[in-house]
């Protein structure tokens, strides 16, 4: 599933990343893969921002707002019963 393009919160710090593959285990889009013993993002907009990547990674490899982004732009679009909209940031227009 895809949500909205380019404005999902999520970062990876390859630095911090010691490739143990939890963010893989706890992911419920597999945004992330392990390869060369670090994680990688493999597809940044299938991010729903549920925040399981970075609670679980112990490291502190992974960061993400829950609850903001995409989660909020199809939120506020329900409730306005228009499309999702993120707000003036995105580029996408609300009505």
């Amino acid at each position: 599933m895809k949500y909205l393009k380019n404005v999902v919160t999520l970062e990876l710090s390859s630095e911090k990343c010691t490739g143990c593959g939890m963010c893989t285990e706890v992911c419920p889009h597999q945004v992330f893969k392990i390869e060369d013993r670090k994680a990688l993002i493999t597809d940044r907009d299938a991010c729903m921002e549920c925040g399981a990547c970075a609670i679980n990674c112990p490291f502190s490899a992974i960061t993400v707002d829950p609850g903001v982004g995409c989660a909020y732009a199809v939120i506020k679009g329900k409730m306005k019963g228009g499309p999702p909209c993120c707000g003036d940031d995105s580029g996408c227009s609300c009505a």
